[in-house]
């Protein structure tokens, strides 16, 4: 059960080792701005491969469920399906439900632990192979393993580096839950953290911000929302930032070649913009268009 690139990811790697009897994954949405009905990845990969595909929209009229005792499965294997099992699918494999979750459980529970651990400014992570039960990711956890995050690292290549953790740990795991040899360990509940999935208004920012912490929310926003700034009532988006040890008055320009703008603390190197309106341009020519120079100040005084 799963739907993005990193759930497609596992399905191929457990598919090549494993019987797989049925495929689970939300219904096809309209992407894109003219609305286009896509299939989600995990559907097109299974379709490939020759295996049936499931998109309930749900588990309430227990028509899902009953497509589940049919198929008559020894182990269900969820990673980034969407969607909530009542406790009447959890009962229904002989080997229960297994969860992988990208984070080091009970750190950020929820659906979007990658990004929330960039943006967080966290330098390890980690796949978690659990046990799964009625509360959201509070399973028994059978195995982790830790991911460096580095610090270059952005939600789409932290999301790669994952889904190929995931990938191997997976099959490693796999035998052991078959034999019955691996024991869950209970999580502590007072260590939990949560990772409720982003808002795009969370992507707005000021200068008047930690230098780092706005390079991580950068980073950890790079695919969707995109974090911004307001400058002259629109909207600047910054695809890729940096941070730079030098300091100077808040919004200060301290660097054209590359934009190097000054925070709270330490500054901000500006390295690709995406201005509302307009296409994707480095930092230095957004600047130059607006005839910046060295001890300008980028006022950013609009409110996110």
């Amino acid at each position: 059960m799963g739907t993005p690139d990193i759930s497609r990811d596992v399905l191929r790697a457990v598919s090549a080792e494993h019987e797989v009897i049925g495929v689970f994954c939300q219904p096809d949405k309209p992407v894109g701005r003219k609305h286009i009905i896509t299939p989600p990845p995990v559907k097109v990969f299974a379709e490939e491969a020759g295996l049936p595909v499931f998109q309930p929209k749900g588990f309430r009229s227990g028509k899902a469920a009953q497509i589940l005792r049919e198929l008559d499965p020894d182990l269900i294997l969820v990673i980034a399906y969407g969607r909530i099992l009542p406790q009447e699918v959890l009962d229904i494999p002989k080997l229960g439900c297994i969860n992988i979750h990208a984070s080091l459980l009970p750190k950020y529970r929820g659906a979007a632990p990658i990004q929330r651990a960039i943006i967080n400014g966290e330098k390890v992570t980690g796949i978690t192979i659990m046990n799964m039960s009625a509360g959201m990711d509070e399973g028994d956890i059978l195995a982790q393993k830790k991911v460096v995050i580095d610090p270059e690292d952005t939600e789409e290549t932290l999301f790669s580096k994952m889904g190929e953790t995931a990938c191997s740990f997976i099959l490693e795991v796999l035998p052991q839950i078959e034999t019955g040899t691996l024991k869950g360990i209970p999580q502590d509940g007072e260590l939990a953290t949560y990772a409720p999935p982003l808002e795009k208004n969370e992507g707005c920012f000021t200068f008047n911000k930690d230098g780092r912490a706005i390079v991580d929310l950068v980073r950890g926003m790079s695919v969707w929302p995109v974090a911004f700034f307001n400058y002259e009532g629109k909207k600047v988006k910054v695809a890729e930032a940096s941070y730079d040890e030098r300091t100077g008055k808040i919004g200060e320009i301290l660097s054209l070649k590359p934009l190097t703008v000054a925070a709270a603390s330490g500054a901000v190197v500006l390295r690709k913009l995406v201005p509302e309106g307009g296409k994707p341009m480095d930092g230095t020519a957004w600047a130059n268009g607006r005839r910046f120079r060295i001890g300008d100040i980028i006022n950013t005084s609009d409110e996110c």
